[in-house]
């Protein structure tokens, strides 16, 4: 059962869910995308299919989607409620543990851009890097990535409209040696495949043995 937990930011407070793991290694703090929140399946499926590996999830929205907006925060206010989420995450429930941060689609770009400003983290996963907006391949979101040296995890679907693949591949080759790209086929944005019959949930649990192999990659733990 996800506990339901109140995070204070500079605006008030973000609401929060917390899966925890028997015995964890690592704490992973998952921002949503710019249209659902925390409460969507997909979210919910991962969250808890991470969470059965032996690492704890906290998923938290964005002001905006608490307040029931449907235009995302601008970077400023996302990456300052990513800082206030991921001290207050150290401070409250981390431990020891070391704390991950991880988002789908803005959430995860919200994250790098809030490391590459001096956010600490243990690593980033990414689930559906919008690497440009679709047919807009020209415009890159990737300036701020290559700078950075800690362990980044990429998920990603081979159709999903807001990342070419010979794109993605090529941008994640210049990237730091710690880095990871990792390919889910006919995924879209969402990593739904067509005709898959899989639900939402699913299609966020699939994206578990991943994270979860990362992280006890970037901890030293695999055999």
């Amino acid at each position: 059962m996800s506990l339901e937990i109140s995070i204070p930011v500079e605006s008030g407070e973000v609401s929060a869910l917390l899966d925890t793991a028997d015995d964890p290694t690592a704490l992973l703090v998952v921002a949503h995308g710019s249209g659902a929140g925390k409460d969507h399946p997909f979210m919910a499926g991962y969250a808890q299919a991470v969470a059965a590996l032996g690492i704890s999830v906290l998923r938290f929205n964005f002001p905006y989607m608490d307040a029931g907006k449907k235009f995302p925060d601008k970077a400023p206010t996302a990456v300052s409620v990513w800082n206030h989420v991921r001290d207050w995450s150290a401070e409250n429930l981390a431990g020891d543990l070391p704390i991950f941060a991880a988002g789908k689609s803005f959430g995860g770009r919200m994250a790098s851009v809030a490391v590459s400003e001096g956010m600490d983290t243990a690593g980033l996963v990414f689930l559906g890097y919008p690497l440009h907006a679709p047919k807009k391949e020209e415009k890159l979101r990737d300036e701020h990535l290559y700078p950075l040296q800690v362990p980044m995890l990429f998920l990603e679907g081979t159709r999903d409209p807001f990342a070419n693949p010979q794109i993605m591949a090529d941008v994640a080759s210049r990237l730091n040696n710690r880095t990871e790209l990792v390919w889910f086929e006919g995924g879209d944005h969402s990593f739904k495949v067509a005709r898959s019959g899989r639900t939402p949930e699913q299609d966020g649990s699939g994206l578990a043995q991943a994270t979860a192999r990362f992280i006890e990659s970037a901890l030293g733990r695999r055999d």
